[in-house]
């Protein structure tokens, strides 16, 4: 299985203690992160907004969104793939609590969280249930936004089935199926087309740490201009001509794009300000997570008729710089609520192993340490 997975460092710390804790994973998830909520600003807000500018903005932001769709969630299973296979090897009755009845727990919760809150905002663009029939989908077979959650469950159980199958089977055979998602081979309505595809890089995490341990150790700006241009021409090609559907095409961009960020996260590390930031906020993933939508929505609902309403020259600078302010907002916002909020039972299965840590007076129990990282 490639070695104990875990977010420390292979070699322990000097005098016998503890591993230290690898940054650049925690620095990656920071970063997926924020383009996750980015994104959502862009889409669900940004460019619903009436603009009457002639520069054109919206259309460089909602390209901009579009070059990171390769990387931001691909990357994000990577690293929790990378992270589980300690995990993996425990028992069934170990995994089934802490891994898959936890990451299950936190998703029915918060789509019952999410189905409420959007209530109050019926014109947000996304998707959530307004029927009992469409929620019970949503708890089962039909992921709604918070589809990750949902699919790191479905993963550690699939991860656990086949962990003595030999690697290049596992990894030729997820590649095989997300390629065929892909290309509108399988149907996979709602969630389940980000639930098909994604597998792969999970167990990518899971079984390929050794070489994904290697671009990260010896990451140089040399090799990141070198895949980050062509990568970048390649996602204006295949957006140019349509070709996301292209068998084959759209998993082996993102798993170029994985490589890619393991590489910047890496060299992020070399600017202590900047990796402690994106490294704090990467251990603190879960609140961003499943807080950001509904609170966008709300925030959406307030804004968007005073925007569009806006005079030119306050459009234009907006329309500028909107999108990141906002993100910086949400973010923040989200943490916040974090700081106050129970979470004892909002951001893990009550009972749970970190639960018991925070009771006496472990390190992991804390609610700001809260991570959706397997």
């Amino acid at each position: 299985m490639g070695g104990a997975q875990s977010s420390t460092a292979d070699s322990p710390a000097k005098g016998g203690g503890p591993k230290e804790r690898l940054v650049w994973p925690d620095v990656a998830k920071g970063a997926c992160i924020v383009l996750v909520v980015l994104w959502h600003v862009i889409m669900k807000h940004y460019l619903q907004v009436g603009w009457n500018i002639s520069l054109p903005f919206p259309g460089a932001w909602g390209a901009a969104g579009e070059v990171f769709l390769p990387l931001r969630m691909p990357l994000f299973f990577a690293i929790s793939g990378l992270f589980a296979a300690s995990a993996l090897s425990r028992p069934w009755r170990v995994v089934g609590r802490s891994k898959v009845a936890n990451f299950f727990y936190l998703y029915a919760l918060w789509v019952l969280i999410h189905t409420a809150l959007l209530a109050l905002v019926p014109d947000f663009d996304t998707a959530r249930a307004t029927t009992f029939l469409e929620l019970l989908a949503n708890l089962t077979i039909s992921p709604t936004n918070l589809w990750y959650l949902y699919a790191l469950a479905v993963y550690f159980v699939l991860a656990k089935l086949v962990r003595r199958i030999p690697a290049p089977v596992v990894l030729g055979a997820a590649f095989l199926f997300a390629a065929a998602t892909t290309a509108e081979l399988i149907p996979a309505p709602g969630g389940r087309l980000d639930l098909f595809e994604n597998l792969l890089f999970f167990l990518v995490g899971v079984y390929a740490k050794p070489s994904i341990m290697k671009v990260a150790a010896s990451a140089s700006w040399l090799r990141f201009f070198a895949m980050a241009v062509p990568y970048v021409a390649v996602i204006g090609l295949v957006t140019f001509l349509g070709a996301e559907t292209w068998f084959g095409l759209w998993p082996l961009v993102s798993l170029a794009a994985v490589f890619l960020g393991v590489t910047a996260a890496s060299l992020v590390t070399r600017w202590t300000a900047l990796s402690n930031g994106l490294a704090a906020l990467g251990r603190r993933t879960l609140p961003i997570y499943v807080i950001h939508m509904p609170l966008l929505a709300l925030i959406h609902a307030v804004l968007v008729g005073p925007m569009s309403a806006a005079g030119p020259t306050l459009q234009l600078v907006m329309a500028a710089v909107w999108p990141v302010v906002l993100t910086a907002i949400v973010v923040a916002i989200c943490l916040g609520l974090n700081r106050i909020l129970p979470n004892a039972w909002l951001f893990e299965l009550p009972g749970g192993a970190r639960s018991k840590a925070g009771a006496k007076g472990g390190d992991h129990g804390g609610k700001h340490r809260s991570s959706v990282s397997a």
